[in-house]
């Protein structure tokens, strides 16, 4: 079914704009972890299967965007570039930093998901059903970073934090832009 501007509510273009966003830049992130690791170490087998995860939800927020009518980001040159130099540079620091990255990342993703749902309440089903089958896996990412050694990442607590903040700026950026 293709939807028309105005048959869903404006929140849900925005969620849908902000969710293809933040999975487009985190495929960027992984894409530039493994450009740096490669794909040979267990950790980076990880993280490839986490970017297939990614893709997965990525290639649903594309469909909707296209399905719905919704104008996507503007800063989508910008999460290409910053996601992955993100990824590379926490790939060249060290696998732990890799992970520690991934555990900062969804972390704040977890929130936003949440956050999202109690907004959508019922009002979409599509979107909150996708949007709790991707937080799952998300949460599942963060703990096998932590698993892995995310907190064992050189500057951990403030690597962390700059990793979040920057995350929350990203999408307060991509709802309006």
């Amino acid at each position: 079914m293709t939807w028309k501007p105005g048959d869903r509510p404006v929140k849900s273009q925005s969620m849908i704009r902000v969710d293809q966003a933040g999975e487009f830049g985190a495929t960027r992130i992984y894409a530039g972890q493994l450009a740096v690791m490669g794909h040979r170490t267990a950790v980076a087998r990880e993280i490839a299967g986490m970017a297939l995860q990614e893709e997965k939800h990525r290639a649903f927020f594309d469909r909707m965007i296209a399905e719905r009518g919704v104008r996507p980001t503007l800063l989508a040159p910008f999460w290409d570039a910053a996601g992955f130099a993100l990824g590379a540079v926490t790939a060249a620091i060290g696998p732990n930093a890799a992970m520690a990255c991934t555990a900062a990342v969804e972390t704040e993703i977890d929130k936003h998901y949440e956050e999202q749902l109690a907004e959508l309440g019922d009002s979409d089903p599509e979107l909150s059903d996708a949007i709790r089958e991707f937080q799952a896996e998300e949460l599942e990412h963060r703990d096998t970073a932590l698993a892995h050694g995310a907190e064992q990442a050189f500057g951990y607590p403030i690597m962390s934090a700059a990793i979040r903040l920057g995350c929350r700026v990203a999408i307060a950026a991509a709802k309006r832009i």
